[in-house]
Order: structure tokens, then sequence, then C-alpha cells
């Protein structure tokens, strides 16, 4: 069988041309571009969603630049998932009980979304995966690559699948079937943001050398059906400031969808300082807003869900090409953080690296290095796009909010009329798990109780998310030291994790089994919930010790958004 294993295991092999890791926009695209351009080449895409759009969340704005090069003549078909183009934009700024609507005249123009669409992504990646299919690209949802595999030079040769009916023991229970290896003449990497097969690559080969450190935010969103009267099809609105201090940074958003479907989100920056916040409490005090719960009244919440968001951008991005493929879209952190749009340019870069990936097979080669494609991104339209808005994060978290944005509107006036900046290409700084202070530091916050009409906690969220894990298999959520966790974590910075993570996934309790995520308790245990996980990875980005690792369960599990 091609390829080193990682692990000891009979596995059965199939080869491909191309194996493809992630059914979102970037992997999909990769998949019908590479066919579009030679119709002969097999391709496979995998997918550890139980179906494709499964896992997607976003909010999403959709750019359709990168549609409309993929497949131009999607406008003229009756079944697309583009039904609501946007059109009013809203910005507003916050306070404790009233707001601020900007100009629009004020804002830059990249930030102008007429020509765009309000969407799920979920259901653009399942259109996405029927053109695939009709290309003849394979798609295995249900399957998550679990590992790579290596030649003997050190390139990747493939991956292979989770294997299933592994007890939490680790033993093999009575339904074990080892997982299969796909090997391929190049590896693309598109799972999305935190990727735990990206995460290996940048260690592996340095992809991050001479870089930023990736910079995340944890984004969180709910899907309401609202009274008709409060519907305005069409309408974008975007807000920041309150409930979050001048010195936490993020924002929300409200998109009117059809069907009078209203998608509400939350993002909070993953370099915030006090243990003590919660990015899910935040959310729901958000929709409290005068300014916002009037949508709100007379509906119905009908979906949950979080994910984590690159935010590093222009700095941040790693190097893309590695011995035997590439990384694509969230990957590769090509979100444009001030837009919240990230879709786009994931089209456009999985369309790239298919380029490179056809060309560098019609020369007869393979499990090389596509160093053209690394080349080729910063003077593209992705390159373009992210450059314009390099230093908006970084002077948000130097500044804050108010002196942040203001800096980050002038400097995006000033890099689209002049194609220059008076800041140069600022620096992001701390890795984000490295912000967080001890909780000595900072007040505690008394978040107010869920109401169950307006605002609502976090179990009855996960609910929604229809998240599900088979409970008796290794727990995929992996403390390295257990003993650090609760020196640290817990008696320095007061358990953060049962704050950030917004699916009830972690627990300290004390010897009677009760909460107990405070300094001043001694005797305590770190509980897991694993099943309540609704992979948004966020604990992986924001342990102050790094001490948590995620790696995908079984395939198919995790959440199932319908049309988030």
């Amino acid at each position: 069988m091609a390829g080193r294993m990682m692990e000891q295991i009979e596995r059965e092999s199939m080869e491909f041309d191309v194996v493809i890791v992630g059914a979102g926009p970037a992997g999909l695209s990769a998949a019908i571009r590479l066919k579009q351009v030679n119709p002969e080449l097999s391709v496979v895409v995998l997918e550890k969603g139980g179906e494709v759009g499964a896992h997607i969340l976003s909010g999403a704005v959709v750019d359709p630049i990168g549609v409309d090069r993929l497949l131009p003549g999607w406008r003229d078909e009756s079944d697309h998932p583009f039904k609501t183009p946007v059109t009013a934009d809203h910005f507003l700024v916050l306070g404790h009980s009233g707001s601020l609507r900007l100009p629009n005249f004020m804002m830059p123009p990249l930030m102008n979304n007429h020509g765009n669409y309000i969407v799920s992504l979920g259901n653009v990646c399942r259109w996405l995966a029927t053109k695939a299919e009709a290309l003849g690209v394979e798609i295995y949802p249900g399957f998550a690559a679990a590992g790579l595999l290596y030649n003997e030079a050190g390139a990747v040769t493939g991956v292979y699948t989770g294997d299933m009916g592994v007890e939490r023991d680790g033993s093999h229970g009575p339904s074990y079937a080892p997982g299969m290896a796909l090997i391929g003449k190049y590896v693309l990497i598109a799972e999305g943001a935190r990727g735990s097969l990206a995460k290996q690559l940048i260690s592996k080969y340095k992809l991050s050398e001479g870089r930023d450190p990736g910079k995340f935010g944890i984004g969180l969103k709910e899907l309401w059906q609202v009274a008709p009267e409060k519907h305005k099809p069409g309408l974008v609105q975007h807000s920041f400031g309150w409930p979050l201090g001048i010195k936490t940074g993020g924002g929300s958003f409200l998109y009117h969808l059809e069907d009078n479907q209203v998608a509400v989100g939350f993002v909070v920056h993953l370099n915030y300082k006090s243990p003590w916040l919660s990015p899910f409490e935040e959310f729901q005090r958000f929709k409290t807003h005068p300014s916002i719960r009037e949508t709100f009244e007379g509906g119905k919440r009908i979906s949950y869900g979080a994910r984590a968001i690159t935010e590093g951008g222009w700095q941040s991005v790693p190097k893309l090409s590695f011995p035997g493929g590439a990384l694509l879209g969230c990957s590769a952190g090509f979100v444009n953080v001030p837009r919240i749009k990230g879709s786009h340019n994931a089209v456009l870069s999985g369309m790239l690296a298919a380029d490179h990936v056809a060309a560098a097979l019609a020369e007869g080669r393979s499990n090389d290095e596509l160093t053209a494609y690394e080349d080729a991104w910063r003077d593209s339209d992705i390159g373009k796009d992210l450059k314009k808005v390099r230093n908006v994060k970084p002077l948000w978290s130097r500044f804050g909010t108010v002196l942040g944005i203001g800096l980050g509107g002038l400097d995006m006036w000033l890099n689209t009329l002049f194609g220059v900046s008076p800041f140069g290409t600022l620096k992001h700084g701390k890795a984000d798990y490295a912000t967080l202070d001890p909780a000595s530091k900072h007040k505690k916050i008394d978040y107010p109780k869920a109401d169950g009409v307006l605002t609502f906690d976090k179990l009855s969220s996960v609910f929604l998310s229809n998240t599900n894990h088979e409970e008796d298999q290794p727990i995929h959520l992996q403390v390295k030291d257990m003993a650090l966790q609760e020196r640290s974590e817990h008696d320095v910075f007061a358990g953060p994790s049962t704050r950030y993570c917004p699916a009830g996934v972690y627990e300290w309790v004390d010897s009677d089994g009760n909460s107990a995520a405070d300094p001043s308790i001694k005797d305590v245990r770190f509980v897991i919930n694993a099943q309540n996980c609704v992979h948004c990875k966020t604990c992986d980005i924001k342990d102050p010790n790094q001490n948590i690792n995620w790696v995908p369960p079984q395939g198919g599990e995790g959440p199932v958004y319908p049309n988030m």
C-alpha cells in the first residue's frame, strides 16, 4: 500500500488523483474546478459531517464573486440557494439602552453589501455538492479524516479515516471497523478554521514561520422565525458596542432571509483578557437591547450553533503549500474580518489551488510542493481583498472599540483610495491563548438568568443544534496534563473553559458534584461532556496552556445544521 501509516492497522486503501478533506465552499470548489479543467481526473472529497452541510455554520452574506467565476451560468438556474439579495445595509453603534446608526456614506466601499446575497451557507454547500457529483466527484460524508499518510521522503500521500466502533477505553468493540486509507497524488486540506490536520501540517512543516500568530473569534448564531410584520427581506444589520466593553473586540449581525427567517449572530474576538467573560452569555444579553429585541418579540428560535472564525488575515496566513498538498479556505485563514466574509475567498482559493494541482498533474508530477500556489495568492483577488483590511484587527485590539474602529475605517479608506496605509502593516501581537489574565485581575461577571423566551441556556441551545455523539467512544477532547489543568486553568484562571465553551462541554465540580469554577474551591474534578460538543474548536484555541487538543470523533457525529 502506498504511504506509511501512522499506526500499524490493516486498512483498505483507495487511490485517487486528488484527495480533498472538507466539503465546505473551498473543498467543493476545488473539486469542481479540477473536473472542469480535466474531466478524467479522479477526485474524492471527505466530509466528517453525516451529510454535506451538516457542520457548516456561517452568517452568511455571500459576495458572489467566487461563484460567478466557478459556475458562470448559475443565475439562470432555478435551484440555486441565492434567494435573498441584500436590499439595505444598516450599521449600528450600541450603548447600554440606545443606539446610533452610522451613515452609509461614511463606510468604506468594500463594506457595501450591494450585489451580495443572504443565504444559508450549508445550503450553498449542498448545492455545490450536487454540481461536483454531476461532474463525477466522489463525496464521502460521514468519514472524518483522522490522520495523514506520508512517504519515505516525508511528503503527504493521503489520509486515513477514523476507526469506527472503538470503546471508551480504546479497545475494539463488537462493531469495530478500521478506517480507510485514501491515497492521492495531491492532498488538499479544507477543514475550516483550526482543523486538526491543518494544525499538524502547520507544525510539522513549520508553515507559520515568519507569520504572525493565528487569530480567531468565536461566532454564535441563532435562526429565528419572526412575526411577518417584523420581517424585512434583504436587510443586513451589523452592530458593535454593548454588551461588550470597549477593550473587548466583537460585533453582531441580523440578516433577514426569506420565509420570515432572521439569522442573528454574535462574534467575540478570542484575544479577550477576562477569564470571567462568557461569549454565549454576552450573545444572550445582546438580544435584550431595545434596538434588537423588538425584531424577535413574538418570534420563535428554531436553530443554534457556534464556530470559531479565523481573524488573522494577511499577516497570519501560513505558507499554503507543503510536500504533497496545500491548505485552502479557512484552513488557510482567508476571512475578511471587517466584512465578516470568507466564503468568497474560500471558493477563489479552491479554484486557485485546483488550477495549480491540475497543471502539476498534467506535467506528470505528484506528491511534490505546489510552490506556485503559495507564490500566487497574495497577488490574486484573495490577497487584494485581505491586504486592504490588514490593519483593522490590530488597530481594534490595540486601541479598543471606539478609537480602534475609527482608525480601522480610516485605514480602509486610505487603502481603497490610494493603496497605502500610514500604519504600514501592523503586527497582531500575542496568540489568543496567551491573552487571558489571571482571574484575580478581573471582576466576576454575574449574567442574568435565561428567560426561555428571548434568552436561553446552553443545554437547550445544544438541543437545537441536533448534536449527537456515541458516548461509549474515546473522548475527542484530549487533555494532555490533567494536573496542569487544575493547577492553572482552575486555580489561576477560574475555569474559563466553563465559560468560553458555547455548548456546556466543560465543568469543574467539587466532591459533591456542585459547580466549582472558582479558584477558592479545592478538591475539584474536571468533567468533559464530549457528547455536547458542537465542534467549534474554541477550547483548542483559547485554553491558556494549550492543554486541550480537539480531534475528530467518529465520522458523522456532531451537530446537524439543517440550514445554518
